[in-house]
């Protein structure tokens, strides 16, 4: 029993703290919502390109309340995102394995300036 709950807290450590991989990805903020029956989380999605073609979904911790607040307000809007990628997640932490960290507008590349 010992070596279960030992194992089973090992892993819980593991995917908890250690990123499969960190980057930032740019496009427009095309959804941002919070979801769930039990258990509410953040989630939004992200165009990548000019087709809407490629989506990328993502996750806000609950903990990021200035990033959930500046997501509110930047609906519509080219943004850049700073994320961490996670091995696996858990449902009540949210539906992607993507978790963003930090959000900036920038200027739109298919947009130019008058």
């Amino acid at each position: 029993m010992f070596l279960f709950v030992v194992s089973f807290f090992g892993y819980f450590a593991f995917i908890y703290y250690v990123p499969y991989s960190e980057g930032v990805r740019s496009g427009e903020l095309i959804k941002f919502s919070k979801k769930g029956v039990a258990f509410k989380t953040w989630e939004g999605e992200m165009s990548q390109g000019i087709s809407g073609a490629q989506i990328f979904q993502f996750t806000v911790p609950n903990k990021e309340k200035d990033v959930i607040l500046k997501m509110e307000n930047l609906q519509g809007r080219y943004v850049k995102l700073t994320y961490e990628e996670r091995y696996k997640t858990f449902f009540w932490w949210g539906d992607t394995r993507y978790f963003v960290t930090a959000v900036q507008e920038e200027q739109s590349p298919f947009v130019t300036p008058k």
